[in-house]
């Protein structure tokens, strides 16, 4: 049972995959023009400037060696805390929005703590801040935002949702031009 189960089975599934899926079974690297791996469409990624669109918090700073999340109930204080921050800081970014527009998504963590993805919600909410400071229109970032809209999985699990990473790597081309 351990050859079979620990040698065969893991090498089988392994070679499959590969010949199926052989861009997820590579972890869906992402690279730039010159080949360089510059992320996984897999893994959330931190991006700082406000000239580019934000994913979820993610309580282990997108760490993919480790993932996991902060299991705390609506009740817990230092949830609370975070999330009174993060709204602030949401405000303070984002020309001071009502509390009650601020995407869910943008305030709470995945289970995983890696999530990539952002409601199409959340993505709208960042366009006029991303606009101001990247110098692209809203019409041209509205058409990115569609362009990266991934649709339910197998067209009814789960709601569309936006790869913080593509959706980044489409403005940061922009921007170069």
């Amino acid at each position: 049972m351990i050859v079979i189960c620990g040698v065969i089975y893991p090498l089988a599934m392994t070679g499959v995959s590969q010949l199926v899926f052989p861009d997820q079974a590579n972890a869906s690297l992402t690279k730039n023009k010159e080949g360089k791996v510059i992320g996984s469409e897999l893994i959330g990624q931190d991006f700082k400037g406000k000239q580019f669109f934000h994913g979820r918090i993610s309580s282990i700073e997108n760490n993919a060696a480790a993932s996991g999340s902060n299991n705390y109930a609506p009740s817990n204080k230092d949830l609370i805390k975070r999330v009174e921050k993060s709204i602030v800081a949401l405000k303070k970014e984002n020309g001071n929005v009502e509390t009650k527009d601020i995407p869910v998504d943008l305030l709470t963590n995945s289970g995983s703590g890696l999530d990539p993805h952002i409601s199409v919600e959340a993505a709208k909410f960042q366009v006029p801040r991303v606009s101001k400071e990247a110098g692209i229109s809203i019409e041209k970032l509205d058409e990115l935002i569609k362009d990266t809209t991934e649709k339910r999985s197998l067209g009814v699990f789960g709601e569309p949702r936006v790869n913080v990473l593509l959706l980044n790597l489409k403005v940061q081309e922009l921007q170069k031009k």
